[in-house]
């Protein structure tokens, strides 16, 4: 069976790479008096910038597990299996480097900063996951889809429970995973729960993809969903609580953010898969391709990985809105061109850290012998 390419997907990965890019540089460097919760335009840009790691989740659970199954048919599954772990692996070893302050450590200042846990770590580890379970469900695409879709929907409906979770008593580097009072900017859950609706969500593209008006179908899908969890989520929420007077329910209904920007996220892939046609300019998709590369790009420039020294340290919280949405512009501009011709694709940025783990390897093995 003949899989045709999904523009839409590198289309939505690009917009959230350049969302999160913007909402970085704005966020470090906007000054404190302009950050007014009553300004329309603040309020706004706040809001859509919450959207941007939903989507980014959500859609790397999808690219990752549409390969994933599709490579079952093409009899390299094993392989992808393999990848996937490597892959995940890096991720989480390159999330841990980008804030490892290098020239501190010459001088002997050690501490628990690089532990922290960020998007790429929950990334890499969710990915791991989903080979496991896609191993534990016997690689049968139909349980598979199932338990993503009851995953998720389990780890949204018990936010309440571990919410406030201190993880008191463990060590440190696993305790970063699922608690922020450590500094950790992401936990696994619930941001697991979006890359299990993303894997749901490629089960149904792999599944009906060539049936005929499946885009017509999956696009209403998109935003008939879309808009019910938005507007109709906490509704539900509300009267299942009143129905099973589990008040669990209630405290989810009270704090209903999980299902409504997963709601926000179905409407943007609705939209990016419904214009796919007008969205395969070869920028857009070379941006969608190279988001390690970006990300990695824009952390060691505003945030000083290795250094120390970045935008943040230069200009701090001190930028006007004009300079900052100009600075902003100018920023994802170089970020992108630094990637897309200089770092030529993420293929490269893999290697690289699979030579250094391989020489970490060698160093190892004979220090052993």
């Amino acid at each position: 069976m003949q899989i045709n390419r999904l523009y839409f997907i590198d289309a939505v990965r690009a917009f959230a790479i350049l969302m999160m890019l913007q909402g970085h540089f704005i966020d470090t460097l906007l000054a404190v008096e302009f950050r007014d919760p009553n300004n329309l335009a603040y309020t706004t840009w706040r809001y859509f910038r919450g959207i941007t790691a939903p989507v980014f989740f959500t859609i790397s659970g999808l690219i990752f597990t549409y390969l994933l199954i599709k490579a079952k048919e093409k009899g390299t599954l094993r392989h992808r299996m393999r990848k996937g772990v490597i892959r995940g692996l890096m991720l989480i070893g390159i999330g841990y480097a980008l804030r490892i302050p290098i020239f501190r450590w010459f001088t002997g200042s050690f501490g628990t900063y690089f532990l922290v846990i960020d998007v790429l770590q929950c990334i890499g580890l969710s990915l791991i996951l989903i080979v496991c379970i896609y191993a534990i469900t016997q690689k049968k695409a139909l349980i598979f889809s199932i338990v993503m879709l009851c995953l998720g929907t389990i780890i949204f409906l018990t936010e309440p429970l571990y919410r406030n979770y201190a993880a008191e008593g463990v060590p440190l580097a696993i305790a970063n995973y699922f608690t922020k009072d450590n500094g950790s900017v992401f936990t696994i859950i619930p941001w697991f729960g979006y890359m299990t609706y993303g894997a749901f969500i490629a089960t149904l593209f792999y599944g009906y993809l060539i049936r005929p008006k499946f885009k017509t179908a999956i696009v209403s899908g998109f935003f008939g969903v879309g808009f019910g969890l938005i507007y109709g989520s906490t509704p539900l929420i509300h009267w299942l609580a009143l129905l099973t007077d589990f008040s669990l329910f209630i405290e989810v209904a009270n704090y209903n953010y999980l299902f409504i920007r997963l709601g926000n996220v179905l409407l943007l892939f609705g939209l990016f898969y419904a214009l796919e046609t007008y969205l395969k300019h070869p920028t857009i998709l070379k941006i969608g391709q190279k988001t390690l590369s970006i990300y990695i790009i824009h952390f060691i420039l505003l945030y000083g990985s290795f250094t120390g020294w970045g935008l943040n340290r230069i200009f701090g919280k001190n930028l006007t809105p004009f300079e900052a949405i100009i600075g902003a512009f100018c920023f994802l501009v170089t970020v992108s061109l630094i990637s897309i011709y200089i770092i030529k694709a993420n293929t490269q940025v893999y290697g690289f850290f699979r030579q250094k783990a391989y020489k970490i390897k060698v160093f190892i093995q004979s220090l052993n012998t």
